[in-house]
């Protein structure tokens, strides 16, 4: 705004009109994200409960926002002067627009909070289902707002005509997602791949214009092909129904930042401030109601899909966060009707600035109060999560101890009494001391809430901890420093995890030598990339191949362990529950995967 023709200038009025193209690009790539967004894999666990809050959420803010913008049409000064007919196809195309979601802004909030659960998994669903839903709606309305503007009548021919254009359009979009799939198979390298997808999502609103110009000349009617439907139908195809997902995904997530800098600065320019000025009492009225619709719309979908009355309750709250959809339709207005769509899309955009200011604190608010968040500075205050208890002290136990408190975890020292005032420690290591390493001292020590057991004393007292933790705490991870090789046996038919001293520093060499790359990753030298062991217990992934699966882009599943057996993960192994998946990646994507399989 500041940079636009009324403040600055930087940007002149004739930019925002001659740019019209860079607008339609960016529309595309929307499209494409949001049809991505739609992976049925992770949709179809509560399908149930995602369609029905859909249904009513669309209703609710449709009708009444669309009744709203009706009524306070002489208010506003765009459509003061239309007939009743031009009214009602403004109202229908601003009712649309407050149906839009911001699914971006949802997964920041989820990934803030580290949220999980049914609350977060139908929210999330639904915030994406709707932005496929709410562009099939503005296609449609759009289609029945021209007819209703130009003044020709609406008989049933009208309504096979409708039908009949998004049929063309959906079929279109089939075909625009086969080509973009030929487009990622032919693996030229990536600048190609990101031009040719933004080069054919500019021709699906150059075929949409061609279309309708061709039957305005030549035919008793017009043919008005939806360009954002056709690219998010193509965006649908090439997520769930072709091998080439990622690819897509990764070029879209390396474009983004330009094009919603480049999409984001225009809109600013493009807001008619005087109209801006006038019509913010409007934008309030229109965002209070559109909270109510919400309200009425999510506590009513929840009931009839038989969800919680404490989530029923506060879902409104989650659903409220508008951005580029939202925005992306009210640039589509200013395009398809420039007359007057200027000045209502600046309505518009009002509304939609005030849902995404206050939108994620009131989502915040909603994770917290559904008891699903999982911030990190609550994993950092003794819930149990991620525990280890370290026998010994000494440097190692130490260093390890510090290792442990980068990574999230919660080390504790334990040592005798006597070697605990031989050696004291900076008081960054928790330290405690006990007089004896007897059943009673451990449950002292809370070892029944400890993840791992690294014992690092002499071989008799750490086959006295590893027994007693074995017997009485049955610990998932038993580590054990191993000093006399006879005793190897031992420690093994407990199931420990036995560190050789004698031999571990040879062997390291050795995967030095012959797997540089790999062994530095494993010790953490590489920079930005770390492993972890991560265990499913999300039902929502259950049997769900890995190939099938929607990670981060920098995540690889290496192994899966069930039970006792170990498997070197492919794009056809199916998870179950409890499954510990072996991840490597980057921290925050690491983060994501646990968040996502429940292991938070």
């Amino acid at each position: 705004m500041i940079c636009g023709p009324d403040l600055l200038g930087l940007i002149p009025k004739e930019a925002v009109t001659t740019l019209r193209f860079v607008d339609q690009i960016s529309l595309a790539y929307i499209a494409f994200a949001a049809g991505r967004e739609l992976y049925l894999e992770e949709v179809r666990p509560r399908f149930r409960s995602i369609k029905r809050v859909t249904i009513c959420l669309v209703i609710a803010t449709f009708v009444l926002g669309g009744a709203t913008i009706f009524m306070l049409a002489d208010a506003i000064p765009v459509i003061r002067e239309m007939s009743v007919s031009g009214r009602i196809a403004v109202s229908i195309l601003g009712g649309a627009i407050l149906v839009a979601r911001s699914p971006s802004s949802a997964i920041a909030v989820i990934n803030e909070l580290r949220a999980r659960g049914p609350f977060v998994q139908t929210v999330l669903g639904v915030t994406v289902v709707m932005d496929v839903a709410v562009i099939v709606l503005f296609a449609l309305n759009s289609c029945i707002a021209d007819t209703l503007l130009t003044g020709k009548s609406f008989p049933l021919i009208s309504v096979a005509l409708v039908s009949a254009e998004l049929l063309m359009t959906v079929v279109l979009g089939y075909i625009l997602g086969k080509v973009l799939a030929f487009v990622l198979s032919l693996n030229i390298n990536h600048l190609f791949n990101a031009g040719m997808i933004l080069l054919l999502g500019y021709g699906a609103f150059g075929l949409s214009d061609t279309m309708r110009c061709f039957s305005h000349q030549n035919l008793p009617f017009e043919i008005l092909l939806e360009p954002l439907l056709i690219c998010l139908v193509g965006g649908f195809v090439i997520t769930n129904f072709s091998p080439y997902r990622n690819a897509f995904k990764q070029v879209l997530f390396d474009t983004g930042p330009l094009i919603y800098t480049i999409f984001f600065t225009l809109t600013g320019a493009s807001l008619s401030l005087d109209i801006l000025v006038k019509t913010w009492p409007i934008a309030l009225v229109l965002f209070s109601v559109r909270i109510i619709a919400i309200f009425i719309g999510a506590f009513g979908g929840g009931v009839l899909a038989g969800d919680t009355t404490n989530h029923n309750r506060i879902a409104w709250m989650a659903y409220v966060t508008q951005a580029g959809i939202g925005l992306g339709l009210a640039k589509q207005i200013a395009v398809e009707f420039p007359q007057w769509g200027h000045q209502f899309a600046t309505v518009m955009i009002a509304v939609i600035m005030l849902n995404q200011l206050i939108g994620p604190v009131l989502f915040k608010w909603a994770v917290m109060l559904a008891g699903e968040a999982h911030p990190r500075a609550s994993s950092m205050a003794g819930n149990g999560i991620h525990n280890a208890i370290i026998f010994g002290l000494e440097r190692q136990s130490i260093a390890l101890a510090r290792k442990l408190i980068s990574h999230d975890w919660q080390p504790k020292i334990v040592c005798l009494e006597s070697t605990q005032q031989k050696k004291p420690v900076k008081n960054d290591v928790p330290v405690i001391p006990i007089p004896e390493f007897s059943l009673a001292t451990l449950h002292q020590v809370e070892t029944k809430k400890a993840d791992a057991i690294v014992a690092l004393l002499s071989d008799e007292e750490n086959l006295r901890i590893c027994e007693l933790a074995y017997e009485f705490f049955g610990t998932e991870t038993l580590i054990v420093r191993l000093n006399d090789r006879t005793n190897f046996d031992r420690f093994h038919q407990m199931g420990a995890l036995i560190v050789d001293p004698g031999t571990t520093f040879v062997s390291l060499l050795d995967h030095f030598v012959r797997s540089p790359s790999g062994s530095s990753l494993l010790l953490g030298m590489e920079e930005n990339q770390d492993i972890a062991d991560v265990e499913l217990l999300n039902a929502d992934f259950h049997g769900i191949k890995v190939r099938d699966l929607s990670l981060p882009l920098d995540i690889l599943i290496m192994t899966v362990r069930r039970g006792d057996e170990l498997m070197i993960s492919h794009g056809y192994t199916r998870l179950k529950i409890g499954d510990r998946l072996t991840v490597v990646g980057s921290p925050e994507g690491l983060e994501q995967v646990a968040l996502k399989f429940g292991s938070v």
